[in-house]
């Protein structure tokens, strides 16, 4: 391929580019912080409602109750666990290790299952709390 013939941005998928794992977790560490970002008021509300009182926290409980409050919570909490389990990988990183391509492979799954686990063991130990 000559050089005229390369693409000038990563952003050309397709022939040229492959989506890899690498690529997909680093974009989905950022989309799971903007995630968290965006779910962060709804978190200080229900805190504030239940400073308030009885009538705010019901309304609050009402919201996070309702099918749409639940999957928000569900997404708010695996990007809770996604967003720190890749940042420990990141740390482990930034310590020098993980580098070799076979150790960013495993050590990116691992991100993935173990933020999948952690928001089912937080569901379960709810529900368990809950009664």
């Amino acid at each position: 391929m000559t050089p005229a013939e390369r693409p000038l941005s990563p952003f050309q998928l397709g022939t040229i580019y492959k989506l890899q794992l690498t690529s997909m977790l680093s974009l989905n560490h950022r989309a799971t912080g903007i995630f968290l970002s965006v779910g962060s008021p709804f978190l200080v509300w229900w805190l504030v409602a239940a400073a308030t009182g009885d009538h705010a926290f019901a309304a609050a409980r009402w919201f996070f109750g309702s099918w749409l409050g639940l999957l928000m919570l569900l997404g708010w909490t695996f990007s809770f666990f996604y967003h720190l389990c890749n940042g420990i990988r990141h740390l482990v990183w930034d310590a020098g290790y993980g580098f070799e391509l076979r150790t960013a492979y495993a050590s990116g799954w691992t991100v993935v299952a173990a933020s999948g686990a952690l928001t089912v063991i937080a569901y379960a130990a709810g529900l368990l709390v809950r009664g």
